[in-house]
């Protein structure tokens, strides 16, 4: 059986043995797993990549022209950002892909930004839900809510129109700098690395 206590690794085998010296070991390498937070991000966005699921842009080019359509319409980083990731969970919840985005981003950005991220999936569905069998007006429940019309707004302006393949998006490259600044700190979060 290998030896559990190696140098800098904690040394318990329960968190209710824990010690504060094993904590201040996993902090330290917490805080430096997190700085990279926004290239495991980027990085999994990539695997978007090719993967058309009927559509007629890959989801990589989708998410990339709803991010440029909310930048060149001058919305603030936090904003293009979620544009950028708003279907970073198609990959892993094909079933509440939206859900995914929203807690993916809730430590760093606004309540608007995530109610936005996290209803989208039945606002965009006002654009097609009909040809499922579905109401298109299920986003209505929320009719009133603070919220509904930005995220309506999301939804026309950047994410429903985001399938053109003669769109010229811009880059991944180009969100790089702006994902990195804005998942540099989060706003929210118990942790405190």
């Amino acid at each position: 059986m290998n030896d559990i206590i190696n140098k800098g690794r904690a040394t318990y085998k329960t968190m209710a043995s824990s010690t504060k010296e094993d904590w201040v070991i996993i902090s330290d390498y917490a805080k430096e797993f997190n700085q990279n937070l926004s290239h495991r991000i980027l990085d999994h966005l990539k695997i978007l990549k090719d993967d058309h699921g009927g559509f007629a842009v890959d989801r990589l080019e989708h998410s990339l022209q709803t991010a440029t359509r909310a930048y060149k319409d001058g919305k603030d980083e936090e904003y293009v950002v979620c544009a950028l990731l708003h279907d970073i969970g198609d990959t892993l919840g094909s079933h509440n892909h939206a859900e995914i985005g929203a807690a993916i981003l809730k430590p760093f950005v606004s309540e608007k930004n995530h109610w936005m991220l996290n209803n989208h999936g039945i606002f965009q569905g006002y654009y097609f839900f009909e040809h499922l069998g579905l109401d298109n007006n299920m986003r209505d429940k929320y009719k009133g809510h603070e919220f509904y019309e930005y995220t309506a707004q999301f939804c026309h302006l950047y994410d429903q129109c985001a399938f053109d393949p003669d769109y010229e998006s811009m880059q991944l490259k180009d969100f790089e700098p702006i994902v990195h600044r804005v998942l540099s700190k989060p706003k929210k979060s118990i942790y405190k690395y």
